[in-house]
């Protein structure tokens, strides 16, 4: 059997398609019955899609501001350098814009991050200053800091992101909130 060379592989994909690559391979593999992410882990939040209407956004946009945007920018720009590690080896909070990656994960994956954190998806061996926010924010207010920053992004982010959820709602259900 060949070996791969991640060098090699690195070297062939560039900025974009290093996330374009295993969104596709999800694609793939969800018609073949197989999926990257357990879909029963109880870290998944069951959510609904998040609201375009102007209330949920305005509310939305006062979430974020109060919650996230210490960290992850006033205009979501992240902070600086987001993809490499800080000297304590954890990473810089990343950007909510449409240069990072929050438009790549489906409402219920974004929500369930939000509310309990990284660790349930990276696993605890991860360190992360992302806190959890259950017990702090319900459901909702998830679901309006959503409606925002997805009302922030270009047209094709949406869009993308829009068929991500769908998909995502479509191959099994996430665990209730608690």
């Amino acid at each position: 059997m060949a070996t791969v060379r991640p060098a090699l592989i690195m070297k062939f994909l560039d900025n974009r398609s290093i996330f374009i690559v295993p969104a596709m391979l999800v694609f793939a593999m969800a018609g073949t019955g197989l999926s990257l992410l357990d879909f029963d882990d109880p870290a998944r939040v069951a959510t609904k899609r998040s609201s375009t209407d102007q209330a949920s956004i305005d509310q939305g946009r006062i979430w974020y501001e109060s919650y996230c945007a210490g960290c992850h920018g006033k205009n979501l720009e992240g902070q600086p350098n987001w993809k490499s590690p800080l000297p304590s080896g954890r990473l810089p909070a990343p950007p909510h814009d449409a240069s990072g990656h929050t438009w790549h994960h489906p409402d219920d994956i974004l929500a369930s991050i939000i509310l309990r954190g990284l660790k349930p998806f990276a696993g605890e061996e991860y360190e992360s200053d992302m806190p959890a926010f259950e017990g702090v924010l319900s459901v909702e207010q998830v679901n309006d800091i959503l409606a925002y920053i997805k009302d922030r992004w270009p047209e094709r982010e949406r869009s993308y992101q829009d068929q991500m959820t769908d998909h995502a709602s479509n191959s099994a259900p996430a665990s209730p909130a608690n």
